[in-house]
């Protein structure tokens, strides 16, 4: 199993772009949930009526997304965009569903006291909310982005790079090394970004570490 080894420039490469091609399109979805679910929380048939578009856009299969997004936003079938756009479909309609149901999350009681202070609905939600939030954000936010690094490989069907082209080559070439190189590398990334985000959470909730500490 030397092929990585033999071909670590090619592999970083890789890595790279699948790197670009998975969390630009997960930071696109928090950009675009977060508000929407902020604002979608508190009005139920809005709430139901934004799920089930969600959960329709995240029942087309990737592979014929790839394949539509450049008729309909008038890109080259190779561009990079299109797997961008497409995973940023799935990324909001993962997140769209995480927001309000992280929201939910922070205790009534502490949303009462910021209303008794004087917040207003966005001061609230941006300085209070989403901070207590945060917890139940990230794990979702977690899975959104091993979700779409799994997903990126999908694009090497149609010729678009990343790790998943390790894939296509290593089967066109019957070399099993290259394949399996591949799929380590897609673990092993995304292990890395999993801990990373989990790394990143702890850091950004220092009150969740003093009550470990507590207990």
């Amino acid at each position: 199993m030397r092929w990585p080894i033999d071909n670590f420039d090619e592999v970083v490469s890789l890595t790279r772009t699948h790197l670009y091609l998975s969390l630009v399109p997960l930071l696109v979805g928090l950009v675009l949930s977060i508000p929407v679910g902020a604002l979608i929380r508190g009005t139920s048939w809005l709430r139901r009526g934004t799920f089930v578009l969600a959960g329709i856009a995240f029942t087309i299969p990737s592979l014929a997304l790839f394949v539509t997004i450049p008729s309909i936003v008038g890109l080259e079938i190779l561009d990079p965009l299109n797997v961008v756009i497409a995973l940023s479909v799935y990324s909001t309609a993962l997140l769209v569903r995480a927001v309000p149901e992280a929201l939910d999350s922070v205790p009534a009681q502490v949303v009462d006291s910021a209303n008794a202070m004087g917040y207003s609905w966005l001061r609230r939600v941006l300085t209070v909310d989403l901070p207590l939030a945060l917890p139940v954000l990230s794990a979702n936010v977690r899975v959104v982005a091993v979700t779409n690094i799994s997903l990126v490989s999908v694009g090497s069907l149609i010729g678009i790079g990343g790790l998943g082209v390790l894939f296509t080559r290593g089967y066109q070439r019957d070399y099993p090394d290259q394949i399996l190189a591949g799929i380590i590398a897609i673990v092993v990334l995304a292990l890395a970004i999993d801990a990373l985000l989990y790394l990143l959470t702890r850091v950004l909730t220092p009150w969740r570490r003093a009550e470990g500490a507590r207990t």
